[in-house]
């Protein structure tokens, strides 16, 4: 037999490989799907790429790459039995299978066990060789088996350690002997006794005392006088307040220098009057919330709608996305992106066609990740119902296990997470982050995804006209921009309950001076109105260069809609920052309407009895040594020396580095570096940095004695060469700084968002002598070569229609700051509104739209 093996294995032993280092091993979950081994049929390793396959989708891998060689897993899961004593058998077969596979399901470790099993499988007969079989196997088949059986998963390192498991107990914590000082912690208001440190703050588990800690990286800290006290007075262990939960608290020991474990802390705590079991700061789901806010806690039920019997729904449409730890701001936008019909259309519409035209790596394909979680969410095949005989027989067994028993399991997102997120220094980390900065984000990605194909996003896309006015002369300036979302103010000045907000603030500040009980929190009510009448109300223009004066003046700016999208977006600005930076909300609700209409903020363009501001752009200046000798300017350009030595000290040239450093306007070492890349094969390399006169007055100025600059001819030179240095064609890099009024840093966004199109070369002429008049001309009656590119290239890329709107989604969040909390989404399905908290959905009983962070709305018929 074993003879027969090799045999058998022979012709395909150049395609089996043993995973080197870095190699990453898709044992858990299908490129293609959201198969795993837990499935019914269970999933397909590929022996050589190691990427991950459902049964459904194998033989398409086989037929691209002529891979042969898979290894089948499979898990089979079941109620553990039951002994003649009642305990529950252990019983695991092949348990070196499965070594570090993330379990699909939470089980309840009483409740269940797992049986692993793995063969070889070889195509295109489906040939099975049951594992292990070492004896049978050529010596390399089994050596490549055993390092795919027992490699790490594909996104283990991508999951947070577990250093509450490293962390040892205090030598101190048992012998601990606490002062009889009468001190007691109130459950806010917490000061530093030293110097007035609200944050991070420790409390002394021997004394009470409440001190700062150290300064940390991230801007966290304080001035140290917990360490200073521990020095004065030996007293070693000290507790983070604000981490204070039902389930423990950060612990450190300045005596051993590290943090510890104390398993006597809620005793420690109760000496000081602290109640642990009234700390709450992490959830069953590990979501953050506030430790001493009641209403976070009210903030908490209302949107969860907790303590109703909300009805579980299935099917289409309906699949949850499990939580991989603070990754709930991804599911939700993703869940309303899906209810979209312009993406069901792109992504689930055209399925097979991505799949069958997808990369060898489909896990590195964004095309083939949103189609395979479109199709997970709205195909219905991973939110089924349970079977009658299922709630059956868990009713016979225990009623309160109905209740988790039929929750379904949803869809995990880490591979799409892991790609979406790639390079991002937010987005690939595990921290909670802002859903309408990752709103944004999709949408680039589907932007520059979307390259002449239809683009989804079109649906959100509108453009916003700006309206400026110098105050002295009173002319005007028209320009438009693209935009996707709307951000609403929230005056709380507009509030219904001002008197009460003052009251509340009134005796918040007493208590937390007197370090009393603080009081009931009052939430401010805004009317949506006012809102939108913040949003519309004229705004001053900083450093405002009115070109009729040819000098600084006082200007204002107000906005409207030059075009209006089929799908609205509009974002509540709840959230400020605080004098230690961090995000923080606003409290408030907001009586956001079912129906929207916009119609009266339609832009009007030029009216007949303004007059345009002179198209001119303030002149250049340059320092008085550069007009006496040009060449000295050339010689030592203004450049960032800092980020020349980062690169040098990387062993790039010194030259180089000044160049990269300059031509990519002095925006940092990574965008230095990334021209580095880009550059370093050409011949002059390293050659010293040479430019261009900049006293060159050109064509431009030759009849206006001030030196301004018309707006209508090309935009300045350095500009261009700056984006044609960094590998842009100059046609596309003067287009941009067109379209972006020659603001250098938005014209590189705007280059990133809109790849280079093929034009005629009579538009590509048109594009570097003189703007297009016409390409607005659908919107407005005038002119105006700041107008989106967008319609010059392709009306369809704007969907203008009616301003009249319908909610159909909004996006709530529960915290204090983006940076921490929890977010849920309501969709209205059906004509019923659904609530989305992660992997389980249910028919909302009474969605909290008053409380909403980003809400959603469609266009209504014009019948």
């Amino acid at each position: 037999m074993a003879a027969d093996l090799g045999e058998l294995l022979v012709p395909y032993m150049p395609t089996i490989r043993v995973p080197r280092t870095g190699d990453r091993v898709f044992k858990s979950e299908c490129a293609f799907s959201f198969d795993s081994p837990e499935s019914e049929g269970g999933l397909y390793v590929c022996m050589n790429t190691f990427l991950g396959f459902g049964r459904e989708h194998v033989e398409r891998h086989y037929r691209k790459t002529g891979q042969s060689v898979y290894m089948h897993l499979k898990r089979h899961v079941k109620e553990k039995t039951t002994g003649a004593a009642g305990g529950a058998i252990p019983r695991r077969r092949n348990g070196k299978v499965f070594l570090d596979l993330e379990l699909n399901r939470d089980f309840n470790g009483e409740d269940f066990e797992y049986e692993d099993e793995a063969k070889l499988v070889i195509f295109p007969d489906h040939f099975e060789i049951p594992l292990p079989n070492i004896e049978e196997l050529p010596a390399l088949v089994t050596i490549a088996c055993d390092a795919v059986l027992n490699a790490p998963s594909a996104y283990k390192k991508q999951e947070p350690e577990s250093w509450e498991e490293e962390i040892q107990v205090s030598r101190h914590a048992r012998s601990l002997r606490q002062l009889n000082n009468g001190v007691r912690i109130p459950p806010s208001g917490w000061k530093c006794q030293k110097c007035e440190m609200r944050e991070n703050l420790w409390l002394n588990l021997k004394d009470g005392a409440v001190l700062c800690g150290k300064w940390f990286f991230d801007g966290s800290g304080g001035n140290g006088h917990a360490l200073e006290h521990y020095k004065e007075t030996n007293y070693p262990l000290a507790v983070k307040l604000d981490t204070i939960t039902p389930d423990g608290a950060d612990v450190y020991s300045f005596e051993e220098e590290e943090a510890v474990l104390d398993p006597h802390i809620s005793e420690h705590l109760s000496h000081f009057g602290i109640d642990m079991l009234q700390m709450q700061k992490r959830t069953e789901n590990g979501h953050h919330t506030e430790n001493n806010s009641r209403l976070r806690v009210s903030e908490w039920e209302v949107i969860q709608e907790s303590g109703m019997k909300l009805k579980m729904v299935y099917g289409s449409g309906y699949t949850g996305i499990k939580n991989l730890g603070d990754s709930c701001y991804l599911s939700t936008v993703m869940q309303i992106l899906f209810s979209v019909p312009d993406f069901q259309r792109m992504f689930v519409g055209n399925l097979q066609r991505i799949f069958d035209y997808s990369p060898l790596d489909p896990t590195q394909d964004f095309a083939t990740q949103m189609a395979k979680l479109g199709h997970g969410l709205l195909s219905g095949q991973y939110s089924k119902p349970p079977m009658k005989s299922e709630l059956i027989e868990q009713v016979m067994k225990e009623e309160h296990k109905v209740l988790n028993g039929h929750l379904q399991r949803g869809i995990s997102p880490r591979m799409f997470k892991a790609l979406v997120s790639k390079g991002h220094p937010e987005f690939s980390s595990n921290r909670q982050q802002d859903a309408h900065e990752f709103l944004l984000h999709v949408i680039n990605l589907v932007e520059r995804n979307s390259t002449g194909l239809e683009n989804p996003s079109d649906s959100f896309r509108f453009l916003v006209e700006e309206r400026i006015q110098c105050c002295q002369t009173r002319r005007v300036r028209y320009s438009q921009r693209v935009d996707y979302c709307i951000q609403l103010p929230a005056p709380i000045e507009a509030a219904t309950n001002r008197e009460e907000l003052l009251a509340y603030e009134a005796k918040r500040k007493e208590a937390e001076e007197n370090m009393g009980t603080p009081p009931e929190p009052v939430r401010a009510r805004i009317p949506f109105t006012a809102c939108l009448q913040a949003f519309t109300e004229p705004e001053n223009v900083p450093d405002f260069w009115s070109s009729a004066l040819q000098a600084k003046s006082a200007g204002v700016k107000t906005s409207r809609f030059a075009s209006f999208p089929e799908y609205m977006i509009v974002q509540i600005k709840k959230f400020t920052f605080g004098v230690d930076w961090v995000p923080k909300k606003l409290d408030l609700t907001i009586d956001v309407p079912d129906f929207l209409d916009l119609s009266r903020l339609r832009a009007t363009g030029l009216q007949a009895d303004e007059e345009e501001l002179p198209d001119l752009m303030p002149p250049i200046v340059l320092p008085e040594d550069t007009r006496e000798n040009s060449m000295s300017s050339t010689d030592s350009p203004e450049m960032d020396e800092t980020a020349v030595m980062q690169l040098a000290e990387m062993g790039f040239p010194l030259e180089a580095c000044r160049k990269a450093v300059y031509y990519t306007g002095n925006m940092g070492p990574e965008m230095a570096f990334n021209w580095i890349i880009a550059h370093m094969e050409e011949p002059d390399f390293a050659e010293p940095l040479t430019l261009p006169s900049l006293m060159d007055p050109g064509p431009s100025t030759s009849d206006n004695p001030t030196g301004a600059t018309p707006i209508g001819n090309s935009p300045p030179e350095e500009s261009v060469a700056i984006l044609t240095s960094m590998g842009f064609p100059r046609a596309h890099s003067i287009h941009a700084l067109k379209a972006t009024n020659n603001n250098l840093e938005r014209a590189l966004d705007w280059i990133f968002t809109h790849p280079e199109e093929e034009e005629t070369d009579a538009l590509s002429d048109m594009a570097d002598t003189e703007p297009n008049d016409n390409a607005f001309s659908s919107a407005n009656s005038h002119s105006d070569n700041t107008l989106s590119p967008d319609r010059e290239g392709s009306g369809s890329r704007v969907k203008d229609g009616a301003g009249r709107y319908e909610l159909f989604a909004f996006i709530s969040h529960i915290g204090a700051s983006t940076m921490s909390g929890h977010y849920v989404c309501h969709i209205k399905k059906e004509g019923r509104w659904v609530i989305y908290n992660d992997h389980k959905v249910c028919l909302s009983e009474r969605p909290p739209k008053d409380l909403g962070y980003i809400y959603f709305y469609h266009r209504l018929s014009s019948s």
